[in-house]
């Protein structure tokens, strides 16, 4: 084994993590169902070819990175939409958990639960186990967030002929919004 390939699965060892063979720019992003937001089955074929696809992945709703990340997206919306962008966060967190997310943040694009990392592992976005955590809402309500797994924050943006244009582990969550739309740019030149 190669030191970079034996230091990578220490890493994804050490840490809990999964993932499948890893896709890569030019490769056809892979096919995938869902539930969204609003328990509705969402299928990638139906996106896929109508614009930009821009496919996130992130460790958690309602918390500190995840939150600022989703929030900039929210902010970015209608820059995004005019670049024929459609926007969609994929979680391990349950339905119940987007309905809060959204309404708490007022968040104004699709998220697909992913309790079970399949769309993660379709992308080779490594994930850990979930669980469940307590969140109060402003008015002091508190309620159990369930998520079946963590991922790591990965984002993707698909061409209109379905393929993967650019690949980020995204080390600056509230930055995300603003990478994709210069990227969505590059692609028309």
């Amino acid at each position: 084994m190669k030191p970079l390939a034996i230091v990578l699965a220490f890493f994804v060892i050490g840490f809990g993590m999964k993932s499948a063979r890893a896709i890569d720019v030019g490769d056809k992003a892979p096919g995938f169902e869902a539930t969204d937001d609003q328990g509705n089955p969402w299928k990638s074929s139906d996106h896929v070819g109508k614009g930009v696809l821009v496919v996130y992945f992130y460790p958690a709703d309602l918390t500190g990175g995840c939150t600022k990340q989703a929030c900039g997206f929210r902010d970015d919306m209608k820059e995004l939409t005019a670049k024929g962008v459609e926007v969609v966060g994929v979680s391990g967190d349950s339905v119940s958990n987007h309905q809060l997310f959204k309404k708490v943040k007022n968040l104004n694009f699709t998220l697909l639960a992913d309790e079970k990392g399949t769309i993660a592992k379709a992308f080779g976005v490594p994930t850990r186990a979930g669980g469940v955590f307590k969140f109060k809402t402003s008015d002091g309500e508190t309620h159990a967030l369930k998520r079946g797994v963590s991922a790591a924050r990965w984002t993707f943006v698909i061409d209109k002929e379905g393929k993967i244009v650019q690949k980020t582990k995204v080390s600056d969550p509230a930055g995300d919004a603003k990478a994709v739309a210069a990227a969505v740019d590059g692609l028309k030149k």
